[in-house]
C-alpha cells in the first residue's frame, strides 16, 4: 500500500473537489480503488502505488480546473479521469478555455472535452466544417454558439439554422396549421438552442428583422446566401442531391457547419446518405475541414456514453458475425 498528502491552498477549492456530499470523491475512489481523506487543508490517497499516482494526477488536474474557474461536475470529473487513464492529463489546461458567447441568462458557453475545442477552434479557422459524432457531444449547441459569437462581434449579418424534414423513424401523418407549423416540429432543436443563447424575446426581433432564419432544406434551393452564418443540422439525413444543394448556397463572407451523427441515418437507403458521401468527397480540399467525434465527447449524462459505447460493440461484433 502507498500513501500520497497533497495540500490545498484554498479552502474554497477543497470544498468544490470534494463536491456536495464528497460526491467527486467518490468518483475517484471508485475509479481508482484508492481511500481519500482531507485534513484541515490536506488531501490523503492511500492505495496501490500506480492507483495513488494516478489519483494524485487527477486532483492535480481538477485543481488546475478550479484555479481557471471553472465548476466541477461529474461531466468534467469523469473526463479528467478518463484523460489519466490514457495518460493525456497534459491537455487538461486546454479544457477550461475562453467562453464562446454567453447564454441569455449570462451562462458561459464552453468547449467541455478536447474533441469540442478542436472542433470549435476549427469553425473559427475554416470556411466549411464537418461535425460527425454521435447524440450529446454538443455539435448542434456550439456550433449555435459560436454563430451567435459571430453576429454579435457583427462578422456575419445573418444566421441561417436548416435541416431536412425526415421523420426518425415514425410516421407523423398531416400536421395541423399553415406551412410553418407544418415544418416547426422537425426544427424544435434549433429553436431550443437559439432560445438558450439570445432568449425569446431578442429572437423572435432578430428573426423579424431576418436576422435569424431558422428553416427546413429545401427553402435553401437556388439562393444564394452572403455575410451568412449557416448551419446545416440532421445533415445525415440529407440525399446527396440535398448536401451538394445546400453546399453550393454559400456566398462572399460567409461560413457553413454541417452536423450529423451517421449512427442515426433516417433515409430509406442509408447507403445514399449526402452526409457520407460529402466526408469522403471534401476531405482533401483546403478550407473544409471534418471534425469526428467519440463517445469520449458526449457531455450528457454518463450512462449515453455507455449506450453508445454499447452500440458501437454490438454492431462491430454483428458485422464480425
Amino acid at each position: 500500500m502507498a500513501e500520497q498528502i497533497i495540500n490545498i491552498d484554498r479552502m474554497e477549492h477543497m470544498l468544490a473537489l470534494f463536491g456536495s456530499f464528497d460526491e467527486n470523491v467518490k468518483i475517484l475512489q471508485n475509479e481508482f480503488d484508492v481511500t481519500i481523506l482531507g485534513r484541515g487543508s490536506d488531501i490523503k490517497v492511500t492505495g496501490e502505488p500506480e492507483a495513488v499516482s494516478k489519483s494524485i494526477r487527477a486532483i492535480e488536474g481538477l485543481l488546475s480546473l478550479l484555479n481557471k474557474g471553472e465548476a466541477l461536475n461529474e461531466q468534467n470529473v469523469n473526463y479528467v479521469i478518463m484523460l489519466v487513464k490514457e495518460g493525456n492529463e497534459d491537455q487538461i489546461g486546454t479544457l477550461s478555455n475562453d467562453c464562446l458567447c454567453l447564454t441569455a441568462k449570462g451562462k458561459p458557453v464552453k468547449a467541455k472535452t478536447l474533441g469540442q475545442k478542436k472542433y470549435t477552434d476549427s469553425i473559427s479557422a475554416h470556411t466549411v466544417v464537418f461535425g460527425v459524432g454521435p447524440a450529446g457531444t454538443g455539435k448542434t449547441y456550439l456550433a449555435v454558439a459560436m454563430a451567435v459569437k459571430a453576429f454579435r462581434a457583427h462578422e456575419v449579418n445573418r444566421i441561417i439554422l436548416t435541416r431536412p424534414a425526415v421523420e426518425a423513424g415514425e410516421k407523423l401523418g398531416f400536421l395541423p396549421g399553415d406551412l410553418q407549423n407544418k415544418v416547426d416540429p422537425y426544427l424544435r432543436p434549433l429553436y431550443d438552442a437559439l432560445f438558450d443563447m439570445l432568449g425569446a424575446e431578442n429572437f423572435q426581433k432578430y428573426q423579424e428583422r431576418g436576422n435569424i432564419e431558422v428553416a427546413p432544406l429545401a427553402y435553401m434551393r437556388g439562393r444564394t446566401l452572403d455575410d451568412s452564418f449557416i448551419i446545416l443540422d440532421e445533415a445525415q439525413n440529407t440525399t446527396h442531391e440535398q448536401m451538394k444543394m445546400f453546399l453550393t448556397r454559400f456566398g462572399a463572407n460567409s461560413k457553413v457547419v454541417v452536423t450529423g451523427d451517421i449512427t442515426q441515418i433516417d433515409l430509406p437507403d442509408p447507403r445514399k446518405s449526402g452526409l457520407l458521401e460529402a466526408t469522403r468527397v471534401l476531405k482533401n480540399i483546403d478550407d473544409i475541414d471534418i471534425i469526428r467525434f467519440t463517445e469520449k465527447d458526449v457531455v450528457r449524462h454518463k450512462l449515453v456514453q455507455d449506450i453508445i459505447r454499447a452500440y458501437d460493440k454490438y454492431y462491430e461484433e454483428g458485422k464480425k458475425r
